[in-house]
């Protein structure tokens, strides 16, 4: 599966300039099989009042993703964006396959308290793992990615690929490059890690980070070969071997 990073740091509150910018990257990343935008990428993160930017039920980001979708057939994991929904407000992944369908929508569960998005906020409370072109891929945005249980969720329902789009600040860059490996160790699946700040990177399940962006702009591409994965549970099965009497 060859998969695309659309990294970029998103105008705050510029909404049609942050939809022109992906627009150009997703454009450019045509020959993939996936492409992926980091979190809150169509305002950047986050202006305020929230409820001033926020996109009522998705509708123009499901309209965006499913036309860019169909047009270069190309499945499209649509990083986050602030929706509103029944009178509340959620950092929301919108997921559109090559035929131009929604087919997956996760809201953050684990909101970053330090910035305050709990007071703005409503967090999901669902895992989320769909399935593109045959492989099962679990989703979760950034702050997720410090919860083990919550990412191991998404390796018991199945999911080989864990693609994460995030606004992650580089003076934690170390943490999170810990835990993404972390992640991708003990769950035995790649990581697709977006970040609009920069830094982005995948990594497979030994660890290993095949794939690294810059700072700046990018377009970052990578091969994820799930034969890779299939001889690491082969050598060592760590799901199989979990004792359920204390995990």
């Amino acid at each position: 599966m060859r998969v695309s990073i659309a990294q970029f740091k998103s105008e705050l509150g510029v909404v049609e300039e942050n939809f022109a910018t992906a627009s150009r990257l997703i454009e450019a990343a045509q020959g993939s099989d996936v492409i992926i935008l980091p979190e809150l990428w169509s305002t950047g993160y986050y202006p305020t009042p929230v409820e001033d930017f926020a996109d009522v039920d998705g509708k123009r980001t499901k309209e965006f993703l499913c036309a860019a979708a169909e047009k270069f057939s190309v499945n499209i994991i649509g990083g986050s964006v602030i929706v509103s929904s029944g009178g509340k407000i959620f950092n929301r992944c919108l997921v559109a396959n090559r035929n131009g369908e929604i087919v997956a929508a996760y809201d953050k569960t684990h909101l970053f308290s330090f910035a305050h998005e709990d007071d703005v906020f409503n967090a999901g409370d669902k895992v989320s793992v769909v399935e593109l072109d045959g492989v099962k891929c679990g989703l979760a945005i950034c702050y997720d990615l410090r919860f083990p249980k919550f990412i191991r969720k998404l390796a018991l329902a199945g999911a080989e690929i864990i693609f994460i789009p995030a606004a992650w600040s580089l003076k934690r860059l170390t943490q999170r490059q810990i835990l993404t490996k972390a992640r991708a160790i003990e769950n035995q699946a790649f990581v697709v890690f977006a970040n609009s700040l920069g830094i982005s990177e995948v990594v497979n399940p030994r660890g290993e980070v095949i794939a690294e962006s810059g700072r700046g702009e990018e377009l970052l591409t990578a091969e994820i070969n799930l034969n890779e994965r299939a001889e690491v549970i082969s050598a060592m099965n760590l799901l199989a071997d979990r004792n359920l009497k204390v995990d």
